[in-house]
Parts: structure tokens; C-alpha cells; sequence
């Protein structure tokens, strides 16, 4: 029987070690995986692969992420020692962090993890607790030896009252400020677009179950929420806030439930949009028919949601990527970034 085409190109592909693509089949190479094999793999230099490694300015942006799947691909991972001894750092960062525990934070955490080992760097996290003591996290990531950190969402605040001297600082999330480089979504434009979506589903005006006070995330969604209603002269109802859990959704989503004219809402994350669904059930209110619902952040679960989310997505493992990018061209001496935010996207289910 006569092969497809398909596989007759996938054949000539195995055969042919000219033909991009060929490396990338079969298993990863035992033992240690070297700059030479990784140069191999992408079809580049040894020494383009070391400018990728160290960060260096001097990679266009395709090679760069093509040298980043081969390393990826082939599990390679910088020899930290060397490069201690040889840069006088420690090769140690820092993830500063209010709790673990709300999604946003842990999704973030494992996208700063995989980009710095990614180039070489171990990982040390400090989360605040009750206290919210940061002064006291950035003393012990100094004590460790850290050569800087990424602090995380609701320590922000926090950051900017106690940002230390020599320790290199990017903060997720936060206005511009000359003594760390920042990074984060743009949170008010995600929110317009949720409640631009509602307005133009009919819907007279849009009602929002907003985040804890203290929150940069939660203003800036709040924020983006305001102004695209008044844009539009549309009403703007009272806010009912949350903490971020499911369980503050239900609670607050009673109270929106028994409005009638509540027939649209804008839920500051999805984990109390979660809440707030259960609450519209329980209260005989069907989603979308009588209240159309949007979240934020697109949760793992947000598409198994009943029914499923319509959502803002944030892109966790972008922000890790540029968070980490930006924080080591800090460390080895690179010119200070500019305010780096990211655009999220819409994306829309049965909700809404």
C-alpha cells in the first residue's frame, strides 16, 4: 500500500540531519548536556548560545527563542558553580511573596522557577505571612546570599516602603519606581474589554465583585472597570469586594443575586467568579440568560466551570519569562528596563 505523503516527508525528515526538525525527535541525551549540543540542535554558534545564556542584548528575538526550545528540548542546564566562581555571584534569586496559596502567585512562582533554571539560577522563596514583614524577607534573601528577587502581587506595596539597597529588585505588578524594574499585565485594559464585552451583549450597565483593598492588581482591575462605563455613560453600581477565594464570591454573590438589575458581572478573578456562579444557582438565576459573568486570570479549571468562564487570560508564563529576563540584566549589569505590560486576552464560554 502506497505511504502518504505525510509520512514519505516524515521518513526524508529522519533520514535527512540537514532538514530542521530532524533533532528534535527521539529521547533527550543521557548525562550533561553541553553549549556545543545545544549550538548543534538550534543551528547556531557556541557562542550565541552563551550570549543566551548570559542574557546578552545581542540576540535577535527569533534566534533567541529557537535557542530556548533547544535548550528546553534537550534539557539543558547552565553549570551554576562556573559560573559562580567566575561572576562572583551567587546565582541565587528570590521570589517574595505575600501567600502561595491564591492561584496568581503559584502559577507565577513556577513560571519564574522554569525560566531561571533556565539560565542557571536557583530559586529561593519567602512567602510574608500575617506579619507582612518584608523588611525582614529581603534581610534573609541578603543573609542566603541572593543576588536579587521577584516579588509577587499583593507584597508590592510592601516592596516599595522597604525596597533594600543591593539587592536587585523586579516587582510584578506595580507603578514605575527608579529603584526596581516592573513587570505585569495590564489589569485595566483586561477589565475593559470584560466590561466593554457585557455593555455590548445589551446589558445597561455592569456590576463588579472586586478584589481586597491593598491590591495593585485589584485597583487597576477595578480601575479599568470604572472608566470603560463611564465612557460609555453607563451607571456605575457600588462594588461588592472579595479576598480572591470562592468562598468570598458566594458570600458577596448572594447579595448580587438578589438584585434584579444585576444582569451582568465583572468578577475580579475566577476563583470568585466560581463563587459567585454557585450563588446565582442556588438562587434560581441561570448564567448567561439572566446574568452574564466574565472573570479574570483563566484558571486551569475556568473552562470546566458549569457553565464555563468567560475570562480575561493572563499570561503567567510570559510574565515569569520577562520578570526573570528583566531581573538578571540587573544583575549582570544591563541597562535598567522599562515598565514592561503585558496586553491579556479575552476569552470567551458559555458565561457570557
Amino acid at each position: 500500500m502506497p505511504k502518504r505523503d505525510d509520512e514519505l516527508e516524515e521518513l526524508r525528515r529522519l533520514a535527512d540531519p540537514a532538514r530542521p526538525g530532524r533533532a528534535r525527535r527521539g529521547p533527550k541525551p543521557s548525562g550533561r548536556v553541553s553549549m556545543a549540543m545545544v549550538a548543534a540542535h538550534a543551528g547556531v554558534s557556541g557562542q550565541t548560545v552563551s550570549r543566551v545564556v548570559n542574557d546578552s542584548p545581542r540576540v535577535d528575538p527569533a534566534t533567541r527563542q529557537r535557542v530556548e526550545a533547544a535548550m528546553a528540548a534537550l534539557g539543558y542546564r547552565p553549570h551554576r558553580a562556573a559560573r559562580a566562581l567566575r561572576t562572583g555571584r551567587s546565582m541565587t534569586i528570590g521570589v517574595v511573596a505575600q501567600t502561595l496559596a491564591t492561584v496568581g502567585n503559584s502559577r507565577m512562582l513556577q513560571a519564574v522557577a522554569a525560566a531561571a533554571e533556565l539560565r542557571g539560577y536557583a530559586l529561593t522563596v519567602v512567602t510574608l505571612g500575617s506579619d507582612g514583614d518584608i523588611a525582614d524577607a529581603f534581610d534573609r534573601l541578603h543573609d542566603q546570599g541572593a543576588d536579587g528577587a521577584v516579588v509577587l502581587n499583593e507584597a508590592t506595596a510592601l516592596a516599595r516602603d522597604a525596597a533594600p539597597a543591593g539587592l536587585e529588585l523586579v516587582v510584578v505588578d506595580s507603578p514605575p519606581d527608579a529603584r526596581f524594574a516592573v513587570v505585569g499585565t495590564d489589569h485595566a485594559a483586561g477589565a475593559r474589554r470584560a466590561t466593554a464585552h457585557l455593555l455590548g451583549l445589551g446589558h445597561d450597565t455592569v456590576h463588579h465583585l472586586a478584589g481586597p483593598v491593598g491590591s495593585f492588581a485589584a485597583a487597576e482591575r477595578e480601575r479599568g472597570w470604572r472608566d470603560e462605563l463611564r465612557a460609555h455613560g453607563r451607571r456605575i453600581p457600588d462594588p461588592l469586594r472579595g479576598d480572591w477565594s470562592a468562598q468570598s464570591g458566594h458570600g458577596q454573590g448572594g447579595a448580587l443575586a438578589a438584585l434584579p438589575e444585576a444582569t451582568a458581572v465583572f468578577a475580579a478573578n475566577d476563583q470568585m467568579a466560581l463563587g459567585l456562579l454557585r450563588a446565582l444557582a442556588e438562587a434560581g438565576r441561570a448564567v448567561p440568560e439572566d446574568v452574564a459573568v466574565i472573570g479574570f486570570d483563566d484558571v486551569a479549571d475556568a473552562a470546566d466551570y458549569r457553565p464555563p468562564l468567560s475570562t480575561i487570560r493572563q499570561d503567567f508564563d510570559a510574565l515569569g519569562e520577562h520578570a526573570v529576563r528583566a531581573l538578571v540584566a540587573r544583575i549582570e549589569g544591563g541597562a535598567a528596563a522599562e515598565p514592561d505590560l503585558l496586553i491579556p486576552a479575552l476569552i470567551l464560554r458559555d458565561s457570557a
